[in-house]
């Protein structure tokens, strides 16, 4: 058993010996030179060991150093803290005797300045949102300054600095009375800026060359790129080239609070963008609309016609076939000597041939007056339909959305209602035409036939 273990650990010292050899032997060429070989490298390590361990003695006596001088460090910084942790209580009951001294000095001052720096917050707000300010600039920073000084500990404000604000005060209240002129920068549509004359109505509005302006969120006056009617474009422009007396003017009302009157009323669709709402539907509305007008003006003018040749030949003699009345007449002549009865159908039979040409068209317009307003209640139906769709996807947070929806549905109704009412009364007045000839040819066949009775 023993001899058998002996004999594998001899087995693999050889076998590690020869691997050993086999990796030293582009080095080695002898047994002898792999020895040396190895017996230099384990004095190498040797003297490699030593000088780690010379390292590792040498640096653990800095690091004992370095802790003694941190200990040493850490006893300063407390008793510094300590000290200084004393002398902040000391300064602490100082400031308080301070403050109270500086409360006991203010007196009503302390009150004052109070009502100083409300106002001096209103005025600031006021400021913030008035035009006056494009005129005069800089106001808001006197104002900040002076609310700071007066919220500081250590600082107050002096005479003059409430002077000025009173100062302010009263420009303020009097320039919101006064229509003035003044050269600045104006922001065009486009982004350019341009220096020209600017017209100031009180604290209501600005305009420049005929076109109402805006203070933009950087205090800058924009031209509006929208602007209200012509008529108010032109009072503007009367007004700027105006030198004295009294010139009407569309103020907004709302001009300190951001002109919003007069943005609803610009925002506000024209008629033109009214009708585009209308979408599809009411764009087919609006062409039966002028069909039918066209036709109804057709009509007019033909049956117009036609009545002043039945007039014509009313006030003649003879038969003539350029008119209903007179072709109903000539069946007459060609018919003289029959009976009565044969007679009546005859002229009958005139008579309903001349009615389709002279009622052309009646009943299309009678039509398109009744199916104008289903178009329209179509349309308004199908823009509601979209409208809840909306709100389905995203919400009735907003009422000016869905307003804005609703009224774009009802337009089609509108438009419906706007052929409708138009095309009932041109068809009553053709309609009133046409019934004016028949009943003349009527009123003519009657005769004929009551005049060829009494000759029989």
């Amino acid at each position: 058993m023993k001899s058998s273990i002996a004999k594998r650990v001899l087995v693999a010292a050889a076998a590690g010996l020869i691997s050993f050899s086999a990796v030293a032997q582009d080095k080695a060429t002898s047994l002898d030179q792999l020895l040396k070989m190895v017996q230099q490298s384990k004095i190498a390590e040797s003297k490699e060991h030593q000088q780690r361990e010379a390292d590792f003695r040498r640096q653990k006596a800095n690091q004992q150093t370095l802790l003694t001088q941190a200990q040493n460090t850490r006893a300063s910084e407390e008793a510094r803290s300590e000290r200084l942790e004393q002398k902040y209580q000391e300064q602490e009951v100082m400031v308080q005797q301070k403050r109270q001294q500086l409360d006991e000095r203010l007196g009503s001052l302390k009150e004052l300045f109070g009502h100083l720096t409300s106002t001096a917050g209103d005025l600031r707000a006021n400021i913030d949102s008035s035009i006056v300010s494009a005129q005069y600039p800089g106001r808001t920073e006197f104002v900040d300054s002076l609310i700071d000084k007066m919220n500081s500990a250590t600082k107050l404000p002096t005479i003059e600095e409430i002077e000025r604000l009173w100062y302010e005060l009263q420009r303020e209240t009097v320039e919101s009375g006064k229509v003035v002129k003044f050269a600045s920068t104006v922001i065009k549509p486009d982004g350019e800026q341009v220096e020209q004359e600017v017209v100031r109505v009180g604290n209501f509005n600005l305009v420049s060359n005929g076109k109402y302006l805006e203070m933009n969120d950087a205090h800058k006056m924009a031209e509006l790129i929208r602007q209200p009617d012509g008529k108010f474009l032109s009072m503007a422009a009367d007004l700027q080239a105006a030198t004295s007396g009294f010139h009407p003017f569309g103020v907004d009302p709302t001009g300190p609070t951001g002109g919003s009157f007069l943005k609803a009323m610009i925002n506000s669709p024209s008629l033109v963008e009214r009708w585009h709402q209308g979408g599809p539907v009411g764009y087919i509305i609006s062409a039966v609309g002028v069909f039918a007008l066209l036709l109804a003006i057709w009509r007019l003018i033909v049956l117009s016609g036609v009545s002043a040749k039945v007039n014509a030949q009313l006030r003649s003699s003879t038969a003539n076939t350029n008119n209903p009345l007179g072709r109903v007449l000539a069946v007459a002549e060609e018919n003289k000597g029959i009976d009565g009865e044969t007679l009546e159908l005859k002229m009958e039979e005139a008579v309903l041939k001349e009615r389709p040409a002279i009622e052309s068209g009646l009943n299309l317009l009678k039509i398109i007056a009744m199916v104008a307003p289903l178009l329209g209640l179509l349309g308004t139906v199908t823009g509601m339909i979209i409208t809840f769709q909306a709100i389905t996807i995203f919400g009735a947070g907003d009422p000016r959305a869905m307003a804005g929806g609703i009224s774009s549905a009802l337009v089609t109704t509108v438009l419906g209602l706007v052929v409708a009412i138009p095309t009932v009364l041109m068809h009553t007045i053709v309609n009133g035409r046409a019934k004016r000839i028949l009943h003349i040819l009527d009123e003519q066949s009657a005769g004929i036939v009551a005049e060829n009775a009494e000759r029989k």
